[in-house]
């Protein structure tokens, strides 16, 4: 039955959107915010509601109500270019997730749940016949590779992940909270 739900809502996602599940793209631009407000005025601690990746430019931001409120220089995995297809691709999904767990006792200092794979992923998996693979993670460093941080900066080395540093993994800790929407372009 738990399967069942999902082919329907992916049936329901791929027909309201009127393409293909192949030539299935988000859209270029993230829909248009309210228009943004003096945040430094508002009461509360500071918190993103949408992560926003750009794998191409290795860039990450945290924003709140369609403004930046963050960026990180990022790492992706290993084999970087296009979308997560398969378990050990080393590739990066591409695509509109959540953030939805979170692991402080993380081997990689702190690391963020992606709600990789979506109905999309599982869909085009099954047709392939693969597994899509799980466990992608906004992570830090392990502690035996604290002194090649700043090297592990400018290369892709993890196996889909997005990685940053350790202190930039605690700030980010800080401002998504678990529910926050990340959209991953390629």
């Amino acid at each position: 039955m738990r399967w069942f739900s999902l082919l329907l809502a992916s049936s329901v996602l791929i027909c309201m959107s009127g393409c293909s599940l192949f030539t299935y793209n988000l859209p270029q631009q993230i829909p248009s915010a309210p228009p943004a407000r003096d945040l430094s005025l508002e009461s509360g601690p500071l918190k993103a509601d949408l992560v926003v990746v750009y794998k191409s430019k290795r860039l990450m931001e945290l924003r709140k109500r369609g403004k930046t409120i963050r960026e990180y220089r990022i790492s992706l995995g290993k084999n970087p270019e296009g979308p997560k297809l398969m378990k050990g691709d080393k590739k990066t999904p591409e695509g509109l997730y959540v953030l939805d767990w979170r692991n402080g006792q993380s081997y990689y200092h702190r690391s963020i749940h992606i709600s990789y794979p979506n109905a999309i992923d599982m869909l085009r998996a099954q047709e392939m016949g693969v597994n899509p693979g799980n466990m992608i993670m906004i992570h830090g460093i392990p502690p035996s590779y604290n002194h090649a941080a700043n090297i592990l900066k400018h290369r892709d080395w993890t196996s889909g992940c997005i990685a940053v540093n350790n202190n930039e993994i605690d700030e980010i800790w800080d401002l998504v909270n678990d529910g926050t929407m990340i959209y991953i372009k390629p």
